[in-house]
């Protein structure tokens, strides 16, 4: 498939190194873009990334200045067709109540603040070439998972400016959708479980929570974002597409 061998310019990934971000780095490449990635200290896994057509840089999105001149530096060849909004840094499970303010706000300036950064620095050249953004959130923003909130509020926040920048952009031909993972075998699942914060108790009952009683992968995902990124989906705008296996029906 080559649906964006045509399209001049380059594609960006915000947060290209975790583990759906690297798969849509890959397949973005893979069909035909330009790719440039963005990072916070990951540097060992960026460098796997990197090459033939496929940029690397290191960036806190919560640094305004610094995401425009990132921006700026990967729409040098041809502008920028695509943004892809993947960045996010492991978020541990806890209720609500033993959240204290602090805590949520950092949670609320890194997540959502950081991807209005992203949009304010990227919003002029999607316009230039009618381009796409994506955002990647979580399904949990449909059918709430109990302890997830720290992660959830900062994407629903997100998923409310897509469908804002969709009904703001559109006259200018830009388009924007939101990709929103269930529970995957890899990415932050494998941190979670890894820090104890899902048991095989709770991964049995995500499992039952999820009609097609399995989970998915960052291919899943990525799929489902190059699919909003290109043309194909040239008359959806606005919208959400829940990759989660059934588990908010």
């Amino acid at each position: 498939m080559g649906d964006f061998s045509a399209l001049p310019g380059t594609a960006i990934v915000v947060g290209g190194t975790g583990g759906i971000g690297a798969e849509i780095v890959r397949m973005l490449a893979a069909r035909g873009s330009r790719v440039g990635f963005t990072y916070r200290g990951n540097a060992s896994k960026a460098a796997e990334l990197a090459g033939d057509g496929v940029e690397a840089q290191q960036l806190d999105i919560t640094d305004a200045a610094a995401v425009r001149r990132v921006i700026d530096s990967f729409a040098r060849n041809g502008g920028v067709h695509t943004v892809v909004h993947a960045a996010g840094a492991h978020v541990p499970m806890r209720h609500l109540s033993t959240v204290d303010p602090p805590r949520f706000n950092e949670q609320l300036n890194t997540d959502t603040a950081g991807f209005f950064n992203v949009v304010a620095a990227a919003v002029g050249y999607l316009r230039d070439s009618r381009g796409s953004l994506v955002a990647v959130t979580t399904a949990a923003t449909r059918r709430f998972a109990v302890r997830d909130g720290l992660s959830v509020a900062p994407k629903a926040a997100i998923e409310a400016l897509i469908r804002g920048i969709a009904a703001e952009e559109g006259r200018f031909g830009v388009r924007a959708n939101c990709v929103g993972p269930g529970m995957l075998v890899d990415g932050n699942a494998e941190r979670l479980i890894a820090d104890g914060d899902l048991d095989d108790k709770a991964l049995d009952a995500a499992r039952r929570n999820t009609p097609l009683g399995r989970f998915g992968n960052a291919v899943d995902i990525a799929e489902a974002v190059c699919f909003l990124a290109s043309s194909r989906a040239g008359f959806i705008t606005g919208q959400k597409l829940d990759v989660d296996g059934g588990y908010g029906v």
